[in-house]
């Protein structure tokens, strides 16, 4: 049996409402601090900076930490963070599957408000020839990244068992769009 291929990615790997999300983003765009505060929350770190992972089936790819970087977080500004010290065992998680990638990006105010309003910031990416969603999150002052990581992560649940909350507010819009009409050809 041949050795499942590996890829290393950079960002901060996570369990987060027990789905493996993936932080991307520019250098120092705050990837690290959004993590610290997911694990302040609740979640667990599976590793920050470089992830390892493993093709393991057609549609699996399974995330884990090199070794010399199990534990540690680096955060601009406090230096290297042991998690597991900080927080305990049960903040830290040995591997897990991707089934999220939250994408945190600096836009613009052009590029705010050009974004899709009604469908968000959604696409598919490829890694090691396997889909995994993605979306795109931006940065802006007052923003808590946090809450909108483990909403993106809740919709995702909800997406894989089909449901889109943008079809469901299309469909009311549609019918009360239709309700009107009608009403207004009844003399």
């Amino acid at each position: 049996m041949s050795e499942p291929e590996v890829i290393c990615k950079h960002g901060v790997f996570l369990d987060v409402l027990g789905l493996g999300v993936l932080l991307t983003g520019e250098s120092g765009i705050g990837k690290s601090e959004l993590a610290l505060g997911l694990i302040n929350r609740g979640h667990r770190l599976i590793a920050d900076d470089a992830v390892q992972f493993k093709k393991m089936a057609e549609d699996t790819l399974m995330g884990s930490c090199p070794e010399l970087l199990q534990d540690f977080l680096e955060v601009r500004g406090l230096g290297i963070l042991n998690i597991r010290v900080m927080f305990g065992d049960t903040a830290i998680k040995e591997n897990k599957r991707l089934q999220l990638i939250v994408n945190v990006v600096a836009f613009n105010s052009h590029e705010l408000q050009n974004i899709d309003r009604l469908h968000g910031l959604y696409r598919t990416v490829q890694i090691i020839n396997i889909p995994v969603p993605e979306v795109t999150i931006p940065v802006a002052p007052g923003r808590n990244l946090a809450v909108l990581v483990e909403s993106a992560v809740r919709n995702q649940v909800l997406r894989h068992t089909g449901y889109e909350a943008s079809l469901e507010f299309s469909s009311r819009q549609k019918q009360l769009m239709d309700s009107n009409e009608s009403d207004n050809s009844k003399p």
